[in-house]
């Protein structure tokens, strides 16, 4: 007589939790859950596309006519990498507090109770990141057009100008995710803004490297904004390539492989609780 074998309705559950298809679908919920929120959110695409561009504008009124007599070049090819850089890291900032207020009104804690795959919060949220910079970053460029700003080396200069801020702010989001699911202080997350500010004022994109006292051009020289900044001026108007594009890596990737750990195990940690 043939034995009939029964199969747990948990052990079914668990399997499907974990499967590769499960996590393509949650991760894909996951991040049109987050891009719904921040696109209802007024601060999220204040700093992200509204304060960028009445940046690049005040940047081009004030000092452009000045920093294009000083250097020679258009400002615009300093200026717009810069706020392209700066709205990504603004942005960040804004979803790293918007985290906090989620793990602390225990969103975090619902979803891990729920059939879903443990990945997909975080992955849809590194996926999430990157669809929210590449989209400022387009419409930044779209305003600089308005300004004069142009591609001069081509399509697919222009295509990989556009993925440096994603990945430069990925980098920084990594980070931003890392102390926003281990303090319940926003201060601290908010703190990152203030050095946001810092690599913006000390960066090759703010003013020329000469206009810098020769004491801290080095640092300003070699700092991560400045050589993401570099690289991109680069792809747009022309000139020294491969040493700012592989400092950029260098920094982006060290970013990442250092934070990426703490951020992972914080955010299990806060979901579990």
């Amino acid at each position: 007589m043939a034995t009939i074998e029964t199969i747990d309705p948990a052990d079914t559950i668990a399997t499907t939790e974990t499967s590769i298809p499960a996590l393509l679908r949650h991760t894909w919920i996951q991040t049109q859950r987050l891009l719904i929120r921040w696109g209802r959110d007024p601060i999220t695409l204040l700093e992200t596309l509204i304060v960028p561009c009445l940046l690049l504008l005040m940047l081009n009124i004030v000092v452009g006519t000045q920093i294009e007599k000083f250097s020679g070049h258009s400002a615009l090819y300093g200026s717009v990498p810069m706020v392209t850089l700066v709205g990504a890291l603004s942005g960040t900032v804004a979803s790293g507090v918007m985290l906090g207020r989620e793990r602390n009104a225990g969103l975090l804690a619902r979803f891990w109770v729920l059939p879903v795959h443990r990945a997909s919060g975080l992955a849809g949220r590194i996926l999430a990141e990157g669809c929210r910079i590449f989209l400022g970053t387009v419409v930044i460029i779209g305003f600089a057009m308005l300004l004069g700003f142009r591609f001069r080396q081509g399509v697919l200069p222009a295509f990989a100008f556009l993925w440096i801020p994603v990945l430069f702010g990925l980098a920084f989001a990594t980070l931003v995710t890392a102390i926003a699911v281990f303090t319940a202080k926003s201060t601290l997350v908010e703190a990152i803004a203030i050095l946001s500010s810092l690599l913006m004022f000390f960066s090759t994109g703010f003013v020329p490297l000469g206009a810098y006292p020769q004491w801290i051009a080095p640092v300003v020289r070699h700092q991560p904004m400045s050589v993401a900044v570099d690289t991109m001026r680069a792809l747009a108007e022309g000139g020294p390539l491969a040493g700012p594009l592989v400092q950029t890596l260098a920094w982006s990737v060290g970013l990442i492989v250092v934070f990426a750990v703490p951020a992972a195990y914080g955010y299990r940690r806060a979901s579990r609780r």
